[in-house]
């Protein structure tokens, strides 16, 4: 057997050993990906004039937005349960250009939402210990909370799943105490209370948008889930309601039992919620839960977004070693990148981040609704665990909603964001001919170490693809199995001895 062979056999095995995910991690991490409680959601109330547009922005949205986001998840990842996700999914529709321009942009809008948590946490901190207002003390607690945070995701993904578990209870138990310390204080009149001249539309799409979205990032990591057909619908369905009632329960206690001024409500402020409802204590377990919050929000995003370069390097869109994985396996080069990204752009505000990820992880969305709708009919035959229940016409109308928020919530950014996001998207296009040409140049190592895809001239490697894609479709799983000098005979796709999808 040659060097090759035992490296793949090695690698084979090690897979096989890798802890799994299974439905209550993967329902933590999903919360995390999305929500990680209320922490956030303070400026929905500032930006709406009031409770009453926050209160039925987190009633109503989920409805149009996170349920069809969830639906369609949950269809595609177990269609495609490997890591890498959504690239797969467009790629498999629209080709490799647009698979790799939305993993960078949704990589992209990922390590911008990971740069808030650090920022968020000081934000809470700094409530209690004003010190953190100074840069002198800000920046280097940035730059600490990060290469910490890094380490513990480096350490393993199984570790990172269950941490999330014990921290979405620890940091959701305060909510709980303390909507029920606020149950006598409740005057249901303060919900209804709006101040239309007030109102900040765009801070409020872009808060409600933020704090609802992100339901497909999971799927990057899906070739890490135990049994993904039977796991990610569940996990999901419970993710769905954990998040709009860690969202609901805590605003309904704090709005309804207090008369603050709708002006006060910014970042951190359920710390003071808690004092005036409970006392010191409670704040200061407010504070503690935002601290292990932002912990597990961070550890999430950026499990999501390493698995994302990995799955695209085994795709062969992306140089091998961002495919490469540590002694705990998981991806080493692909967490440190995404690192850096954070500390770079840390020094951003709030509001800033949050208009620039937003408009980027729209843009992914759009493509990400027009692959689901493409499949469904370029591919009807594809072998879906799962399948949303309805036929073309009712998806498309299941897509129209979000598309519509996507849309409008792209058109409320500011000049500014058109222009950062400009200079992504850009800088996109450039990057795909580059590295398409450093691999017909030997530049850098572009493979994949997948198992063999099925030929007619190979039965064996037909029988391991059916038993890793039970019942997938020829072309599907030549894409995921990225390998060169293979072809599909079905029309519209082919797998060239470069290990590019091609479309007809």
């Amino acid at each position: 057997m040659g060097e090759e062979g035992m490296t793949s056999d090695v690698q084979e095995k090690a897979a096989k050993t890798r802890p799994k995910l299974t439905a209550l991690p993967l329902i933590a991490l999903i919360f995390y990906e999305v929500s990680g409680g209320p922490f956030g959601v303070e400026d929905s109330v500032k930006a709406g004039g009031g409770p009453l547009l926050s209160l039925l922005g987190f009633l109503i949205f989920p409805l149009f937005w996170s349920i069809p986001e969830a639906l369609i998840t949950a269809e595609l990842a177990t269609s495609f349960p490997e890591n890498g996700g959504y690239v797969i999914w467009i790629a498999s529709a629209f080709g490799p250009f647009w698979g790799f321009q939305e993993g960078f942009w949704k990589w992209f809008s990922g390590v911008m939402d990971n740069a808030l948590y650090p920022v968020l946490f000081l934000d809470y901190l700094k409530h209690s210990f004003p010190v953190f207002n100074e840069l002198t003390a800000r920046i280097p607690a940035l730059l600490g909370i990060t290469i910490l945070l890094t380490y513990l995701n480096y350490r393993g993904l199984h570790i990172v799943g269950f941490s999330a578990v014990s921290l979405a209870v620890f940091s959701l138990c305060p909510f709980v105490v303390m909507a029920i310390l606020s149950i006598p204080r409740i005057r249901p009149q303060r919900w209804l209370v709006v101040n239309f001249k007030k109102v900040d539309w765009r801070g409020y799409f872009n808060s409600m948008f933020w704090n609802l979205n992100y339901w497909d990032k999971a799927s990057t990591l899906a070739g890490e889930v135990e049994n993904p057909s039977k796991t990610f619908p569940k996990a999901l369905l419970g993710a769905v309601v954990l998040v709009i009632s860690s969202y609901l329960i805590p605003l309904l206690a704090g709005t309804g039992a207090l008369s603050t001024p709708s002006s006060e409500w910014s970042d951190g402020y359920f710390a003071e919620v808690g004092m005036l409802i409970g006392g010191f204590w409670l704040k200061w377990w407010i504070q503690a839960a935002s601290a292990m919050s932002n912990l597990g929000l961070f550890e999430a995003e950026m499990s999501g977004d390493a698995f994302q370069l990995l799955g695209m390097s085994e795709m062969g869109m992306l140089p091998s070693i961002f495919a490469s994985r540590s002694k705990y396996g998981t991806p080493t080069i692909s967490i440190l990148c995404s690192a850096t990204g954070v500390i770079f752009l840390s020094w951003m505000s709030f509001q800033e981040i949050l208009e620039f990820l937003n408009f980027l992880y729209a843009l992914g969305m759009l493509l990400e609704f027009a692959a689901f709708i493409r499949l469904r009919i370029k591919k009807p035959d594809l072998h879906r665990p799962y399948k949303v229940p309805l036929q073309t016409f009712g998806v498309t109308m299941l897509c129209l909603p979000p598309a519509v928020l996507l849309i409008l919530v792209m058109c409320l950014a500011s000049i500014r964001t058109f222009m950062v996001s400009g200079a992504v998207i850009m800088l996109g296009f450039f990057l795909y001919p580059t590295l398409v040409h450093a691999k017909d140049r030997n530049w850098a190592r572009f493979d994949a170490e997948q198992p063999v895809a099925p030929s007619s001239a190979d039965p064996e490697g037909s029988s391991v693809a059916s038993q890793l894609y039970p019942g997938a479709d020829e072309a599907s799983v030549s894409l995921l199995s990225d390998l060169s000098s293979v072809k599909t005979e079905e029309p519209g796709f082919e797998i060239m001895s470069e290990g590019d999808l091609k479309t007809e």
